[in-house]
């Protein structure tokens, strides 16, 4: 028999140590001063981490070989990045404009561009990509990649992201990118004492497994389908957008006039009643924009109903903030996600809430589910997204309201609406804060939805939305079975 208890006093101590805020255990590793110079002397432990070296051990072992990705038998073709250059950004409506995209813009399945360049200031052709090419985030966050569709080619992108055209099956190379193995050998390459970076010359010492071609075309054919079902699906949310602009008769909101108290000084002048103000003293609350939007609406619609009306919406939820406690991966979370990842077909994030500390409200307030309408009320206001059905039981955080539509019968015209430019004014039209933009369900419940005069072209547009979300899931499907098809070559060592 044990008098002591020494071993219980043991586990009531372990019981009390918090291990959120304990370092990760360390990690070592030897190098051979071969990989030095190999490395073109670079003396970083990021540069010879050993993840990165696993990855490269499995690739250089694959049973069907290997190659250097920008090699004389690799991949890749060209390797560069746009020409910098001073941007004279210019209105939407200048002759020769065209959107211009960051490397986090281009990643979104449906960019809309705020800024533009035009031909007619500055030499656009730098920053020019064709379909096929593949972009690869240089700078900031490494390694995002996506591929040059219509959508995206009719843009221009920042010179922060690095071009690379391949010599055949871009979509293979595109596959590899997106794999884990392939972001980690990546992101090896990551240099920089403020700003990470990677450069051109880095793919040449990036090694990618080799397979037989009709693999390598299948991996390839996925992609490409993958991608022009996106730009089908963006061809349909543009159809419906159309449609609504037609039977409301809006005009592009950019040729609104707007009609100032006195026009003889250069400070913009309005007045608003008394009974219009609803306790807000902020001026940009009564811009005369939004008077005119309302009265165009009420005139071109059979009526107005508010966000908050049950026939809408079943409910408006913005969930309370709290600490997080994230897991290693989604066996026991829910994939996490925020409101700068809206846009994307498949938001990257490596944040797992955790089901058993977060279950009550998960349930209540954090899960998303198909066609449910997500809006940024922070920093940036009012980025539109719809749910599709591979987020279904996702989590997304405390600053993006959700708008739970009624019913199918509504949730794509909602969308739309919304999605419209006269939809993003109204939303950011309740916009306060001194520091940090905001709007909360209160606001959201107050934008107001014209329900169209023929109930038919209102379907019409309801279908078409729902029928492009739909192609996003396909498309989603498509590029995930892609990287399917990459890991297990991967994976297919000798």
């Amino acid at each position: 028999m044990v008098e002591s208890n020494l071993a219980y006093k043991f586990q009531e101590v372990e019981k009390e140590i918090d291990y959120t805020y304990l370092p990760e255990p360390l990690k070592h590793t030897s190098v051979s001063l071969t990989e030095v110079f190999n490395n073109k002397l670079r003396l970083e432990a990021s540069a010879f981490s050993i993840d990165s070296k696993i990855a490269k051990e499995k690739i250089l072992n694959n049973r069907n070989g290997f190659v250097y990705a920008w090699s004389k038998n690799g991949f890749i073709k060209e390797c560069y990045y746009g020409g910098r250059a001073k941007r004279n950004y210019v209105n939407k409506n200048t002759d020769g404009a065209r959107g211009f995209l960051g490397s986090s813009e281009m990643l979104n399945v449906f960019p809309k561009p705020i800024k533009f360049l035009s031909s007619n200031v500055i030499n656009i052709e730098p920053f020019k990509v064709k379909e096929g090419t593949i972009l690869i985030s240089r700078s900031g966050t490494i390694g995002n990649v996506t591929f040059v569709n219509r959508t995206l080619a009719k843009n221009l992108i920042s010179e922060h992201a690095i071009r690379i055209i391949a010599n055949d099956y871009s979509g293979y190379l595109y596959a590899y990118l997106q794999t884990e193995t392939g972001k980690t050998i990546v992101k090896s390459n990551i240099f920089g004492a403020v700003v990470d970076q990677i450069e051109p010359q880095h793919f040449e010492n990036i090694v990618v497994p080799n397979a037989e071609e009709q693999r390598k075309k299948e991996i390839h054919e996925l992609v490409v389908k993958s991608y022009g079902l996106r730009d089908a699906s963006n061809n349909l949310i543009d159809k419906a957008e159309q449609i609504l602009y037609e039977e409301l008769k809006l005009e592009p909101i950019e040729e609104i006039k707007i009609e100032y108290f006195d026009d003889s000084v250069e400070l913009r002048n309005y007045t608003t009643k008394l009974s219009d103000l609803k306790l807000r003293l902020d001026g940009s609350y009564h811009l005369p924009l939004f008077v005119n939007i309302q009265k165009h609406i009420e005139k071109n619609s059979s009526e107005l109903k508010f966000l908050r009306n049950k026939e809408i919406s079943n409910s408006i939820i913005l969930p309370g903030r709290f600490k997080r406690t994230y897991v290693d991966s989604d066996e026991h979370g829910i994939k996490f996600i925020g409101g700068k990842q809206i846009n994307d077909l498949n938001p990257p994030s490596e944040k797992f809430l955790s089901k058993s500390i977060h279950g009550t409200r998960l349930g209540n307030e954090l899960l998303l589910h198909e066609n449910c309408i997500l809006i940024t009320r922070s920093g940036t206001i009012g980025k539109v997204a719809l749910v599709p059905n591979h987020w279904e039981n996702w989590a997304a955080n405390e600053h993006i309201i959700r708008v739970f539509p009624k019913n199918k019968e509504i949730a794509g015209y909602l969308f739309c609406w919304l999605n419209s430019d006269y939809g993003h004014e109204l939303i950011k039209k309740h916009t306060y804060g001194a520091v940090v933009d905001e709007i909360d369900t209160n606001h959201v419940g107050d934008i107001p939805l014209p329900i169209l005069k023929n109930e038919k072209k209102q379907k019409e547009i309801n279908d078409l939305v729902l029928q492009a979300n739909e192609l996003r899931h396909q498309a989603h499907l498509k590029e995930q079975e892609a990287i399917k098809k990459m890991e297990k070559i991967i994976n297919d060592t000798k």
